[in-house]
């Protein structure tokens, strides 16, 4: 099939492919590159590309929300707040946003502990607070 296998170089001269020629006089080149992005462009390599790196995660903003509802009902339960309006005073917040943090406690337990459970993948959040608090309303 192959009467001459050598060595040939790309237009560039950098990397080494090998070049068969078949019975008919077809040119076969094989070897192992790699397209990767360059100043330029797109060019080739014989190394291959770093790999990504791992993704990050970490717990949803919406769970840290419900984190912070429930430490937050637990220091008007233990008294350190009269009220909402109390609190949303010491915290510096509006009572509408304590009020939107504190009905988040009325989801299902088995939801909140779904919640605690997901995770953002390299900052992609699953589930917004404010979709979140649609169900609530429900």
């Amino acid at each position: 099939m192959t009467d001459a296998l050598n060595v040939a170089r790309d237009t560039s001269g950098d990397i080494p492919v090998d070049e068969a020629r078949t019975a008919s006089g077809q040119r076969i080149f094989t070897g192992q590159l790699f397209r990767v992005r360059d100043r330029h462009g797109w060019g080739f390599t014989e190394e291959a590309p770093t790999p990504p790196p791992d993704p990050v995660r970490r717990s949803v903003r919406v769970a840290q929300m419900l984190a912070l509802a429930h430490r937050l009902q637990a220091a008007i339960d233990r008294g350190d707040f009269r009220d909402r309006a109390d609190l949303a005073r010491q915290l510096g917040v509006t009572r509408a946003r304590v009020s939107q943090l504190l009905d988040l406690l009325m989801l299902a337990p088995d939801l909140q502990e779904q919640l605690l459970d997901l995770e953002a993948v390299d900052g992609v959040e699953p589930l917004s607070e404010r979709a979140l608090r649609a169900l609530v309303k429900l």
